[in-house]
């Protein structure tokens, strides 16, 4: 689900959210990143990191929980409308906080430390490592599925070449931030190809009359019987298929002219991207019935097989060169939010730490990688997905109220973009009946994310609230900080000027003490 923009040396390896910042208070030796987004590079943001895996894997689980075509369309309808009104959301509140680290910094910000603390705990164990699972997951399927042209591919077998997907990727975005960026450039091609032909293959079998699964008579039939909770699981997948929508404001302070650019980008991307997913469901069932889409692992594969005879080898490469680059941008893209929260003194300063050669956040993305190879231990794709889009709605609904207690608690706050307050009560009334009944649905997926969530209570009171730790504690941190460095040679950008203040700043000065003292040339190099 998410394809990052094209970054800038080695502010952009390192998270470089925090660089104006640094920039600003130090004058040298920060990171600084200039304002250089303009509308068509933000549309290209969010357009890009939207279309990702989704519209090739969430068909499926939308028709199943919809229960039928009619309802289905219907769903990644409303999904996009409610995307645009989220959108709109946040981007009051990304001209008003601006600040790097996306809703992570407007939840801590309006709701504590703690709040903002628990929004990153997740992300970092939860949704950065599932939505990395899911996309290559669904390139393994799609790599796979015409080898097995009568049968599933064995689970072991996805999950093995998910693996070596995410290894590989893991080294080329450790290895050098050019070669991320091209792998992005040249894997995007194959996403517009896959889309472009499943869109003009409906037109085509349209016009040719085959459309009895759209007319209402048929298309509003059930298969099976409709249920309330089912629905709001439809609407999970269809959210999944729509998430990177948000990533915008993780680079608002990048933007040109935000104030501007930041709305107009959102109202041409998100119907646009609205208008592609509905259209690739609309051309699915022009040559498949609901019961051929279910039986169906891989949705562009089996349309493939259909309509381009000879030539259906195109579309499961074409899905493949898509999810490789999805897994190659959502790997590129996470370090911002480590490093945001690394600044905050929320996550450890190593994961904000660069290569001081390659300027590539190693520790970060070598933590994304181990994390995401455990919840590769599950094959399901679908249980996945609904165990994020649950966490992610959960977060913008946080952080959609965190805008009204802002205009209650700070009405004369000035406010470039204001919105009216009806649009985040339509937000939030959709996002309670999507939790209250994806609770119901699947209570054991969504308390175990939950109960995930809240293991972050604790390590919020002993890593972060807790100033006074033993003097063997600090020692130990500074000596595994010190041994991560040397491991991955990596070192804070900017040393620690705009890092943090307070008592973080001397954290972070602390920790990284030894390698100035051992390896001041090396030091050095960092400010590249």
């Amino acid at each position: 689900m998410t394809d990052g923009p094209r970054q800038r040396g080695c502010s952009a390896a390192s998270g470089g959210d925090a660089g104006p910042e640094s920039g600003k208070e130090s004058g040298e030796g920060g990171v600084t990143l200039k304002k250089e987004i303009g509308l068509v590079s933000a549309c290209g943001i969010i357009v890009g990191n939207i279309i990702g895996s989704g519209i090739f894997v969430s068909p499926k689980g939308v028709m199943e929980n919809a229960s039928s075509v009619g309802l289905a369309l219907i769903v990644w309808i409303v999904t996009g409308i409610i995307t645009a009104i989220g959108a709109l959301c946040y981007a009051e509140l990304g001209v008003t906080i601006p600040k790097s680290g996306g809703d992570y910094s407007y939840v801590k910000d309006i709701f504590g430390g703690l709040a903002g603390f628990l929004r990153l705990w997740i992300a970092v164990l939860v949704i950065y490592p599932t939505n990395q699972a899911v996309i290559a997951l669904t390139f393994s399927n799609y790599v796979l599925q015409p080898l097995f042209p009568t049968c599933f591919p064995p689970e072991n077998g996805l999950r093995l070449l998910a693996a070596v997907c995410l290894l590989l990727l893991t080294w080329v975005n450790c290895s050098s931030v050019r070669w991320a960026t091209r792998v992005q450039d040249i894997f995007t091609a194959g996403k517009l190809l896959a889309l472009a032909l499943i869109i003009i293959m409906g037109i085509v079998q349209i016009c040719k009359g085959e459309y009895f699964w759209l007319e209402p008579a048929n298309a509003f039939d059930p298969f099976q019987e409709y249920d309330v909770g089912l629905i709001a699981l439809a609407f999970l997948q269809g959210s999944f298929a729509y998430g990177g929508w948000n990533f915008l404001n993780y680079v608002t302070e990048e933007l040109v002219d935000p104030y501007v650019n930041l709305p107009r980008a959102i109202f041409i991307s998100i119907p646009l991207v609205t208008f592609v997913y509905v259209f690739a469901n609309i051309a699915y069932v022009t040559a498949m019935s609901p019961q051929e889409l279910l039986a169906s692992n891989a949705v562009a594969v089996t349309f493939g097989e259909k309509l381009l005879g000879v030539m259906s080898w195109i579309m499961p490469i074409s899905v493949a060169l898509s999810t490789f680059g999805g897994v190659n941008g959502s790997l590129f893209t996470s370090s911002r939010l480590f490093f945001a929260g690394a600044r905050e003194g929320h996550l450890p300063s190593l994961l904000a730490m660069i290569h001081v050669k390659r300027c590539t956040p190693i520790p970060a993305l070598l933590f994304t990688c181990l994390s995401t190879l455990l919840m590769l231990c599950t094959s399901d794709m679908y249980t996945l997905i609904n165990y994020v889009g649950f966490i992610n709605y959960l977060f913008y609904g946080v952080t959609v109220a965190g805008q009204i207690v802002l205009r209650i608690k700070a009405p004369d706050m000035h406010r470039p973009i204001r919105i009216s307050l009806v649009w985040p009560v339509i937000y939030l009334l959709f996002w309670a009946f999507l939790l209250i009944f994806s609770l119901y649905s699947e209570p054991i997926v969504c308390g175990l994310g939950m109960a995930i969530m809240l293991t972050g209570v604790p390590v919020y009171f002993l890593g972060v609230y807790w100033d006074n730790k033993p003097e063997c504690f600090n020692s130990f941190v500074a000596k595994m900080t010190y041994l991560g460095q040397k491991f991955c040679v990596v070192v804070y950008p900017g040393e620690t000027k705009g890092a943090g203040n307070g008592e973080e700043g001397e954290e972070l000065k602390e920790s990284q003490a030894p390698l100035s003292q051992d390896d001041g040339e090396t030091q050095k190099s960092a400010d590249c």
